[in-house]
């Protein structure tokens, strides 16, 4: 019995202690990673070398205004020009260009307030009939895929568990997949989980059609 309670007592204390040290392990990586920003300062104005110490954190600041201040000259017609020169010479170098255009062409796609990518949760049988897999959809538009199968197709992404980002691109008929209500912030917590945390469904559970026969 005391055996027992031991147990449930060290699987509490886990559960309390390791989302937190996750939590706080990613946040540091991301800190840290941000912090390399104080780079772009000269040494002598960096803010260790002028207050003595260093001040964690101060390089998300940085990082957040400099990818606003980007974006702002990057809106406008002076900035739109520097970026369409700098993209030109960047396009006569070959692995660069080959590397930046399928990166820009990715976050693009990704950033964009009107793409589809990564927007919806579907089901699909994968990997045979039977079998359900919870994909997303990145494409409706797949030009030769599209014609060349004669049928309306979906390009989605089924990712691998515990490690999301990597995973398997289908090309799969729209009427073979099932939209989800949940979103992909649940679905990518179910994955991660390895199905442990079941987003909640706040629709009518569906009743199975032999429920409603019988």
């Amino acid at each position: 019995m005391r055996r027992l309670k031991i147990r449930s007592y060290l699987a509490a204390g886990l559960l309390v202690w390791i989302p937190l040290y996750v939590t706080l392990f990613i946040l540091r990586v991301l800190i840290n990673l941000m912090d390399q920003s104080l780079l772009l300062i000269p040494t002598a104005l960096r803010p260790e070398n002028l207050l003595g110490f260093r001040i964690p954190g101060l390089g998300v600041i940085l990082t957040f205004t400099l990818v606003v201040a980007t974006g702002f000259l990057a809106a406008n017609f002076l900035g739109k020009r520097l970026l369409e020169v700098s993209e030109g010479l960047l396009a006569r170098i070959p692995l660069v260009s080959w590397v930046y255009s399928g990166v820009k062409k990715v976050a693009e796609t990704l950033l964009s307030p009107t793409s589809q990518s990564f927007r919806k949760v579907l089901l699909m049988e994968y990997p045979r009939k039977g079998i359900w897999s919870v994909c997303f959809q990145t494409s409706s538009e797949l030009g030769e895929v599209q014609i060349r199968t004669g049928k309306e197709v979906l390009c989605v992404f089924v990712p691998t568990t515990p490690n999301p980002t990597s995973g398997f691109v289908i090309f799969v008929p729209r009427d073979e997949v099932i939209e989800l209500d949940m979103t992909v912030d649940e679905a990518l917590r179910m994955i991660i989980s390895l199905g442990v945390v079941v987003p909640e469904w706040r629709h009518r559970e569906l009743v199975p059609v032999e429920q409603e026969v019988s």
